[in-house]
């Protein structure tokens, strides 16, 4: 079978194999099991293999590769708009197929076995500290339903606790499952602080890590984060790692008109959040004199809200401010409200 390029929509089980020729006619259309999968590519020779990029397309990718074959990972959203109507496996390995055909489509590079496995702690942690906050929001509102509060943050837990226990409103019941809830708190607490050692091994040992740390407003848990997640390669520039990251604006301009909305909020989350709140750390104690606050940052205080700033990345306003201030916490107006709708805006946008 001579054939020039395969769409392949991966599954759990069943996945489905759509081949062009060097005419782009469509010469192979089925469905394939598992394990199917690697006898059949065995027997194919060198060919163009293109996939949707997610978590198990990287362990095809390697292994197609390893068999000769010249794998491409497309991300879904570049992918999506080459579906036709009527979403099923075969149109969407088809749309695959097409998307890969387009000689400027942006690619994911395939990540080997170590790049994975050294990932796991970030997500990891990431779980634990979202079951972590479901526990003590749980605490909470239970304790609230007998008239016992304390104040935010995790480290009010235990007081909360003990509130409890010395209220004499409070069943037994209630108190036995509270404290059970607590010491579900303090195992993950101890389940944190043992990833957090072993992702400050792993900055230590890498050098890209480390450089990133010396950045004001990175950590060992963010530089080692964008150090696992990104390649650097793949960026000519700042304004080229913002915008796939989504720190850019999200650009809605027609008839020659420019209209720009908040961020596009594409690329990964969990890293724009890590940075947003780096950047509010360092604008927080940004003061003349610090090593952390250039002559650029103590000007731009000047001039806008400190949480109006938040978001801006070393290109120098590739973000709105409206966007940067939602994101942060603020009240972005985004030009619907006057000036003196929202505290402490300095814009001319409509007064």
């Amino acid at each position: 079978m001579n054939l020039k390029r395969i769409g392949l929509d991966t599954s759990k089980a069943v996945f489905t194999l759509h081949g062009v020729d060097h005419d782009e006619k469509a010469v192979l259309r089925r469905n394939m099991r598992r394990a199917e999968m690697e006898a059949f590519f065995a027997k194919l020779p060198p060919t163009h293999v293109a996939l949707e990029a997610c978590g198990g397309s990287h362990h095809w990718g390697r292994r197609l590769a390893a068999m000769g074959h010249t794998v491409q990972l497309i991300p879904p959203q570049y992918v999506k708009p080459f579906v036709r109507r009527g979403k099923n496996d075969r149109n969407d390995a088809e749309a695959i197929s097409e998307a890969a055909a387009r000689p400027d489509m942006p690619s994911v590079p395939v990540k080997s076995a170590e790049q994975q496995a050294e990932a796991i702690v970030l997500s990891a942690r990431e779980l634990l500290v979202r079951q972590r906050t479901q526990l003590v929001n749980a605490v909470r509102g239970h304790a609230a339903e007998f008239g016992v509060i304390a104040a935010k943050t995790i480290s009010q837990l235990p007081g909360l606790l003990d509130a409890v226990a010395a209220a004499e409103t409070v069943p037994a019941t209630a108190k036995e499952m509270l404290a059970f809830l607590g010491a579900q708190v303090a195992q993950l607490d101890g389940q944190i602080a043992e990833l957090e050692r072993r992702m400050k091994q792993q900055h230590k040992a890498n050098p890209v890590s480390q450089l990133l740390a010396e950045v004001p407003g990175i950590g060992p848990i963010g530089a080692l984060s964008l150090a696992l997640t990104i390649d650097p390669g793949r960026f000519q520039s700042g304004r080229h790692f913002a915008a796939w990251l989504g720190l850019t604006p999200k650009e809605h301009s027609t008839g020659g008109r420019q209209r720009l909305g908040g961020i596009s909020r594409a690329g990964n989350e969990r890293l724009r959040q890590l940075l947003v709140l780096g950047a509010t750390a360092v604008i927080r104690f940004a003061k003349p004199g610090s090593k952390s606050a250039s002559a650029w940052l103590l000007a731009l205080l000047e001039r806008k809200p400190r949480k109006r700033r938040v978001g801006h990345d070393g290109d120098r306003g590739s973000v709105s401010g409206q966007q940067d201030g939602r994101r942060a916490g603020g009240r972005g107006c985004r030009g619907r409200l006057t000036r003196s709708q929202v505290p402490g805006c300095k814009e001319s946008c409509r007064r």
